[in-house]
């Protein structure tokens, strides 16, 4: 008896042993794996105007990474015009439903959040944002198919004016498309931009007010102004699919490759006019009504320039160096109360 006591005590304690080492080894492998799988990095904004200056920000654990290795993955953000000091979750690419979108033949969502279409013709011109010290043009590609009415039109390049500074982006023509081929060319006063085929990747101007970034290897980058706007671009084609849909007659050896956008705007002017910019003033009515599928508004006049670099349309407001100007952008801005949905669209503050 004393001996089967004996090995019944020894045998608990071996138990025991095995048990308390298999629960102390299971939570440090655990932890050790999701650190090194998910170590959640802090961020902070370095504008002085930002109510988040200089304050550190811990990214949530659904995106623990400011540039994820994965590039479908969604990426860490602090929004540092947002008066909430909170990162969040979003992706890198251009929510065509989000506002201050520009996506499809084009299908714009503007600062109110309404969605409207704007044709214009192919080849021309046009004014998406004039401000004061900030343009951005686009240029149309597009055709017409015989016994339609309209020209079918796509944003193929954008031309930015800031300061005394000019910076071009457009996709380029593919015949026929492959997502292994990089369809973006960029330009920066004027000069030619190489920028690496390789997943976030970066280029700076020369005084770093200007920060272009990939955000996968091919076809999609970021744009970021100091102060004035960031941009998410994609370069994309026109599928079959969407061909025979629409009734587009693209021809065979002809992809029309074009851009997807979305603008995030910091602080626009009461004078912001253009195709898109009108649509965050305070007192912008918005002809395309909530629910109106399909609604067209028009303008081709009032916002076409003569060139993707010239702010010379008639509705233009655009005035570099205007110093009286600047001052009131930066300390009389309007209190308003546009959408920001998925934290993209105009953050008025006084």
């Amino acid at each position: 008896m004393e001996f089967a006591f004996v090995s019944v005590r020894r045998l608990m304690l071996i138990m025991t042993f095995v048990l308390m080492s298999a629960s102390l080894e299971t939570p440090v492998d655990a932890g050790t794996a999701s650190s090194a799988k998910a170590k959640r990095q802090q961020v902070t904004c370095n504008s002085r105007r930002s109510e988040c200056f200089l304050k550190p920000v811990t990214c949530p654990v659904e995106c623990p990474q400011v540039k994820p290795e994965d590039p479908m993955a969604k990426a860490c953000y602090l929004d540092c015009y947002s008066p909430k000091c909170e990162a969040v979750c979003r992706k890198r690419k251009p929510n065509c439903s989000g506002t201050g979108a520009a996506c499809y033949d084009p299908r714009f969502v503007g600062g109110d959040n309404i969605v409207f279409y704007f044709h214009g013709r192919s080849n021309k011109h046009y004014a998406l944002v004039s401000d004061t010290d900030l343009q951005v043009n686009a240029r149309f590609i597009g055709l017409r198919p015989v016994g339609t009415a309209r020209d079918f039109t796509w944003i193929q390049a954008l031309g930015l004016l800031f300061g005394s500074h000019t910076f071009t982006l457009e996709a380029t023509r593919a015949e026929t498309w492959s997502d292994e081929i990089d369809h973006l060319r960029f330009s920066y006063d004027g000069t030619s931009i190489t920028l690496p085929e390789t997943h976030n990747s970066e280029w700076n101007s020369p005084r770093n007010e200007i920060k272009l970034e990939r955000t996968v290897s091919k076809n999609s980058v970021t744009l970021l102004i100091q102060e004035t706007l960031e941009l998410f671009v994609s370069v994309v084609p026109i599928t079959e699919e969407d061909n025979t849909i629409h009734g587009y007659g693209i021809p065979r050896n002809d992809s029309f490759a074009h851009l997807e956008v979305q603008f995030r705007f910091f602080g626009l002017s009461p004078r912001v006019d253009g195709v898109l910019g009108r649509t965050y003033r305070a007192d912008f009515a918005n002809p395309a009504k909530p629910g109106v599928e399909m609604a067209v508004v028009g303008g081709e006049d009032k916002y076409r320039t003569s060139s993707l670099l010239l702010s010379d349309c008639a509705s233009c407001v655009f005035t570099p160096g205007d110093k009286v100007v600047s001052l009131l952008r930066q300390y009389g801005m309007l209190s308003c109360s546009s959408g920001v949905e998925d934290g993209i669209g105009m953050i008025c503050r006084k």
